[in-house]
């Protein structure tokens, strides 16, 4: 959990977690695998697992994914909205459709503090960036992971960064470091408060850059992507400060309507 009294989270300098919310947490994780579990979803005997093994396979996925928004392409490689204006990020990896259930499961780790499952999406988004590394060259593969940063104020109010949680499982599933570059430095209004079209205007200028990334490959991490337009922000933060690529990587891509 985050220092109330803190002036900024999830940089280099702040202890990623106390000694002893490190030892609770193992506990918790440990007697998660010990005692038999009951699915999130629909109450089924899941083993160790937060989900039996039938709602993990019926969880919505993105069909035929756009390699830079992860939007459905039609079956090309880089959709026709990526090709005409291409975003400042240079590829998009999502383990989900924002759909029900998987929707519900990231509103309870944002809104209700289950932070267990953050450790579930986590791990769902680190095998599926593993599986499409596995495809790439070097030269394509980040060589950091950066967690979305939350405004100080959001984080104090919240007690945590999703965005952070997901990160920790996701850098420790690739094998990247898990690096803070990034202070977001204007909280503005919540995105999901606004229209889509209002989204792009009020996340700008909303982050800077507090370490040095100068060629830097980079996988931003956070929970959910809908437009894309707080991504798109951080992305281009980045890039302007010597960053040689970066990517965002998300556990649910929210659809057009």
């Amino acid at each position: 959990m985050s220092n109330l009294k803190a002036k900024s989270f999830d940089s280099a300098s702040v202890p990623r977690r106390s000694a002893a919310g490190a030892v609770a947490h193992r506990l918790a994780t440990l007697a998660r695998l010990a005692l038999p579990q009951r699915c999130e979803l629909c109450v089924a005997p899941a083993g160790g697992a937060l989900l039996c093994g039938d709602c993990e396979r019926a969880l919505p996925r993105v069909l035929s994914p756009c390699s830079q928004c992860a939007l459905p392409s039609a079956g090309v490689a880089v959709c026709g909205a990526c090709v005409a204006a291409p975003p400042p990020y240079a590829a998009t990896i999502a383990a989900f459709a924002y759909a029900f259930p998987a929707d519900r499961l990231l509103q309870r780790i944002k809104y209700q503090g289950r932070l267990a499952l953050a450790d579930w999406a986590g791990g769902a988004l680190g095998d599926a960036t593993v599986a499409a590394l596995a495809r790439r060259h070097d030269g394509e593969r980040p060589d950091r992971v950066v967690a979305l940063p939350l405004a100080p104020s959001r984080q104090r109010e919240r007690g945590f960064n999703q965005a952070r949680e997901i990160a920790v499982h996701v850098a420790r599933r690739t094998g990247l470091p898990l690096s803070a570059p990034l202070a977001r430095i204007a909280a503005g209004t919540p995105q999901t408060r606004l229209p889509w079209a209002r989204r792009g205007r009020n996340v700008r200028g909303a982050f800077a850059v507090c370490s040095p990334v100068t060629g830097a490959r980079i996988a931003l991490v956070d929970d959910v992507m809908t437009t894309g337009a707080t991504l798109a922000e951080a992305a281009r933060t980045l890039a302007k400060a010597g960053a040689d690529r970066v990517e965002c990587w998300v556990v649910a891509r929210t659809l057009p309507h």
